[in-house]
């Protein structure tokens, strides 16, 4: 069997060039669910991230203002190459798909009424979902190294599942609740960690 991503040598990007194919590649690639191309690419074949790196750069991404995957790949671009990275790295993100998007935008207009092209789209819908969530369980086996513990991690995935998809929470809340109360548990769990390395310090 094959290492774990996360078990072998990190890479690091060669060059600003490199950033902006890798981005553009990727960026062709993330029809619907992206999150699964992104951890497939920066993860299992690029090796830019460990598992554990993916997971927390894309929680500060998603916080961040703005697309979620842009805002990883400026940060990504900007540790490795400084400002000139993270804008190589978001023009791979954007000038590709954007002239992808204005083309079909001006083919969608001649065939919107099409049913085909209507149940093509919802089919679409449920296959970018399945993608996430499949993403998502396998991202999962990053959470044992979280300070806060597996359990604690799903009982907030839980808690903040059910307050966006069923209760129709607003996000700017859920994620100020939710994300306060995580964020306080790691710093305390990780002030813990930290006093009891000191403490068995000879």
């Amino acid at each position: 069997m094959p290492p774990e991503p996360s078990a072998t040598p990190l890479q690091q990007p060669e060059s600003k060039a490199d950033l902006f194919w890798s981005f553009t590649w990727l960026a062709l690639q993330g029809f619907g669910g992206v999150i699964a191309v992104v951890q497939r690419e920066l993860v299992e074949r690029k090796r830019w991230l460990s598992r554990e790196q993916f997971v927390e750069d894309w929680a500060v991404a998603q916080v961040l203002p703005g697309p979620n995957v842009v805002n990883l790949a400026m940060m990504i671009g900007g540790r490795h190459f400084g400002l000139g990275g993270a804008i190589a790295a978001l023009s791979g993100m954007l000038l590709a798909p954007l002239i992808v998007v204005l083309l079909l935008v001006a083919l969608y207009g001649q065939v919107a009424e099409n049913p085909l092209a209507t149940g093509a789209l919802r089919g679409m819908g449920a296959v970018a979902a399945g993608l996430v969530t499949a993403t998502g369980i396998r991202l999962m086996a990053a959470l044992e190294r979280n300070p806060m513990g597996m359990a604690t991690c799903v009982l907030l995935a839980t808690v903040t599942f059910v307050a966006i998809a069923l209760l129709r929470w607003p996000l700017v809340w859920v994620l100020l609740g939710v994300g306060s109360i995580a964020c306080l548990r790691a710093s305390q769990m990780l002030t813990r960690q930290a006093r009891a390395r000191r403490e068995a310090q000879p």
